[in-house]
């Protein structure tokens, strides 16, 4: 079982130059002050600041879960990791 702190950032791209769209999306889980943990998505076009949100959850293991859940559907629009995040 992962920890919060064991937990690597996970950093996608979608680029498709047909439709001239270069996108990231990035995810990581951070440990709050009170025992909780926070989601952290930082998405937009490759070259920008793009826009961040961050989610608190009561535990670790929900953040991480919530985590997964965007990793899917993030794959399944046609994400695909960068080499530094698909490394083991």
């Amino acid at each position: 079982m992962t920890t919060t702190s064991d937990k690597k950032p996970l950093h996608l791209r979608r680029i498709n130059p047909s439709q001239n769209m270069r996108r990231y999306y990035c995810l990581s889980v951070q440990p709050t002050l009170f025992g909780g943990a926070s989601l952290i998505r930082h998405w937009g076009r490759i070259g920008t600041n793009g826009q961040e949100k961050m989610e608190t959850f009561d535990e670790s293991r929900a953040a991480e879960d919530a985590m997964a859940r965007l990793e899917k559907t993030k794959r399944r629009r046609g994400y695909r990791g960068t080499e530094a995040s698909d490394s083991p």
